[in-house]
């Protein structure tokens, strides 16, 4: 009877380690930074009105003239990212990645994943990677869910937006960094923010 409860414990036990690796395996390495239940652990770059609302992160304001950031803890080098995003018509954001300095963020110092539907210069607007891949014809992201989807592995440099490839180009100039999202203008939500390194 004793050998058959030590059985029985052991197959419990078995099947209990094969059910968790079935729901780690589910994320296929995917690490969630911010979801409807948690902002996540950011460092913010310039100030802005950054808040949980609602189960999204909500921010419509700056506080002050410099354009405000939140920048990952951990810093990556050949990675995919998934984030949902709302954004109003007038908005000026992005996703920066592989960012030399964590402290200065912009274009020339990271990767500039654009979301920017009133840009001056549309070929650099929503869906391009400012300064490095145009976009034509622009997608809009204005009053609307989106899904962003940016891969980075060695030079290659793929971007999508909502199933759509807007960007796909090779460069070298950038290869590991922390990754930021951006508030300039406009009222921005991000509803899910997602990374696998590779």
């Amino acid at each position: 009877m004793k050998r058959l409860s030590i059985i029985a414990a052991g197959l419990l036990i078995g099947a209990a380690t094969l059910q968790f690796s079935g729901t780690a395996s589910s994320q296929d390495g995917w690490i969630t930074l911010m979801d409807s239940t948690k902002m996540g652990d950011w460092t913010e770059v310039g100030k802005a009105n950054w808040a949980m609302k609602d189960g999204v992160l909500t921010v419509d304001k700056l506080d002050g003239k410099d354009i405000s950031y939140l920048v990952s803890k951990d810093s990556y080098k050949d990675f995919q990212i998934k984030a949902e995003f709302w954004a109003d018509d007038d908005v000026n954001s992005g996703i920066f990645i592989r960012c030399k300095d964590r402290t200065k963020i912009d274009a020339k110092l990271c990767y500039e994943v654009n979301i920017f539907d009133k840009r001056p210069d549309p070929s650099y607007g929503t869906g391009a990677i400012v300064d490095v891949a145009k976009v034509d014809p622009m997608p809009k992201a204005g009053g609307k869910w989106n899904t962003y989807e940016v891969t980075a592995q060695g030079t290659h440099l793929v971007v999508v937006l909502n199933g759509q490839k807007t960007a796909d180009v090779q460069d070298t100039r950038l290869s590991e960094g922390p990754f930021a999202l951006q508030y300039g203008s406009g009222v921005l939500k991000w509803r899910k923010v997602q990374i696998k390194p590779m």
